[in-house]
């Protein structure tokens, strides 16, 4: 069980909600600071003050007072009126961060909203309902407008929703009916605090975030195999080549590489080939996946910080009372994380294509050409690469930051907007994209390695070497490697490349 307090939500724990269904619950102390909040939402809303969100308009109309016996009616409105996404709807796993997210950033106690209706919002998380949220219509600006009202909706009876597994589209009110759940009447304030903030960027861009973790890791590994079946030197990645450069994730990548590679029988056979210096796909491999490492040390950090942020307009300051109109749900932290995100993936995926070209090319890896015998009848892994290639030149238009886009909205009130929407979304794409350009190295490599025989590799990269050929034999005549990539691709997002190591790759 995880408590929701506003303060400690981990991306680890954002993702055990998401992927492994793991329950919340309201901490104590956050219960307090909510009903504290509300307090002083509800002095305000029954005087005569315009208070932007509790008895005005929204956007460009917040010079619009509304008479106080509309006050509900008002709320509920924003929710329909916002609820304008389209395009294909957020995986469930994704809609559960969403929640957790904006759980989370209720219950830090500066967004007024009721007790209840907080609840009623873990209640979604913990039965298992997932509103249908459209992924296209968010700008970034005021928050994440369109689909947290989807996704608030829900909460109301209205929308639309699935209930566990169940892939039948409800409407709202019988999706909460079938989770044993009524629908809140929202009072002054609680619509706006609900669609106020970045939680379905946030949600998409954490969770492609700790999938590029992921995949650095497997890059590593899919480096080493490579390096091995090159016959490349390990020398490039000892301690002392790099401690003079102290980038922690050159650190780590050089650490990773000069372990996995340790004791192999393939190295040790050609110590005094007289190759001087390995191309820089190999050599350089630390260098490259270290910076991208780095540059994910950063989203990480912003994605930390947001997780637990009030982003809220207005803000609800329970001490003086007093209720002031800011920015916080403004994107550009998480669009910025995210662009980096991507440039970060890019990294990984054009060195890995490059390492798989040297691997097919027999001039340049000493091997059959396109790791088959019998070449010429058998083409062996030749369009391989050259699905590498496509995906990597994908990942190249990709990595134009969205961030640097703006759009005015809102009649130009909201004149200066963030993409953070878009920018996680490619995000999210980029790494399906790089998880399978890692998976081609992968598969080419453990080639290399069999080819390679009877020489062997190292204790760490022979495990994995195994483990992918569980699933994937040695091609020994032409067969589609498309569902050899895809399963690969699927484990490394999985992790299960990495578990599968005999060595800890950090």
């Amino acid at each position: 069980m995880i408590l929701l307090d506003g303060h400690s939500l981990t991306l680890a724990q954002l993702e055990s909600v998401a992927d492994e269904r793991e329950q919340v619950a309201l901490a104590p102390a956050a219960a307090d600071a909510v009903d504290a909040a509300r307090a002083v939402v509800d002095r305000h809303s029954t005087g005569d003050t315009a208070i932007y969100g509790i008895n005005t308009g929204f956007g460009s109309l917040a010079e619009v007072k509304i008479a106080k016996e509309a006050l509900t009616d008002l709320q509920r409105n924003l929710l329909r009126s916002h609820a304008a996404g389209v395009d294909a709807p957020l995986p469930a796993r994704t809609v559960r961060a969403m929640m957790v997210l904006r759980a989370n950033v209720l219950a830090k106690g500066y967004s007024g909203v009721r007790r209840v209706t907080l609840e009623r919002l873990i209640d979604l998380i913990n039965r298992r309902v997932h509103p249908v949220v459209p992924s296209r219509g968010s700008v970034g600006a005021s928050g994440d407008l369109a689909p947290l009202a989807h996704l608030a909706l829900v909460l109301i009876g209205e929308g639309y929703a699935r209930v566990g597994d169940d892939p039948q589209v409800l409407d709202g009110r019988t999706a909460l009916a079938r989770a044993e759940l009524q629908p809140v009447i929202l009072e002054p304030k609680e619509g706006l605090a609900l669609i106020n903030g970045t939680q379905a960027s946030a949600a998409v861009g954490a969770l492609a975030l700790l999938g590029a973790e992921r995949l650095a890791r497997a890059a590593d590994i899919a480096a080493a195999l490579s390096i091995d079946g090159l016959r490349g030197s390990y020398h490039p990645f000892e301690p002392r080549v790099h401690e003079p450069r102290p980038y922690q994730g050159q650190l780590t990548s050089a650490d990773n590489l000069f372990r996995l590679l340790q004791d192999s029988a393939i190295n040790h056979s050609h110590e005094n080939c007289g190759r001087v210096q390995d191309a820089y796909s190999m050599r350089c491999a630390p260098q490259v996946h270290g910076a991208g490492r780095d540059a994910l040390a950063y989203a990480r950090a912003t994605f930390s910080i947001e997780a637990n942020a009030a982003t809220d307009n207005p803000m609800v300051f329970a001490g003086n009372g007093e209720i002031v109109s800011g920015g916080n749900f403004h994107g550009a932290p998480v669009a910025i994380a995210a662009d980096v995100i991507v440039i970060a993936l890019l990294q990984f995926a054009t060195i890995s294509e490059r390492r798989s070209d040297r691997l097919v090319n027999p001039v340049l890896s000493g091997l059959e050409p396109f790791l088959v015998r019998d070449s010429g009848l058998h083409s062996g892994y030749m369009v391989a690469q050259v699905t590498a290639a496509a995906l990597v030149s994908e990942l190249k238009t990709l990595a134009h930051p969205s961030s640097v886009d703006t759009i005015p909205t809102s009649a130009n009130r909201e004149d200066h907007v963030s993409m953070s929407m878009a920018a996680a979304l490619k995000a999210e794409r980029a790494l399906e994209l790089a998880s399978r350009v890692i998976a081609v190295e992968i598969l080419l490599a453990c080639q290399a390695i069999d080819l390679l025989a009877p020489l062997a590799t190292s204790a760490a990269l022979a495990a994995v070497h195994a483990y992918v050929r569980t699933r994937v034999p040695m091609l020994d005549r032409d067969r589609p490697p498309s569902p050899d990539i895809e399963w690969i691709a699927k484990v490394v997002a999985e992790g299960s490349v990495e578990r599968a190591c005999a060595a800890e790759v950090k």
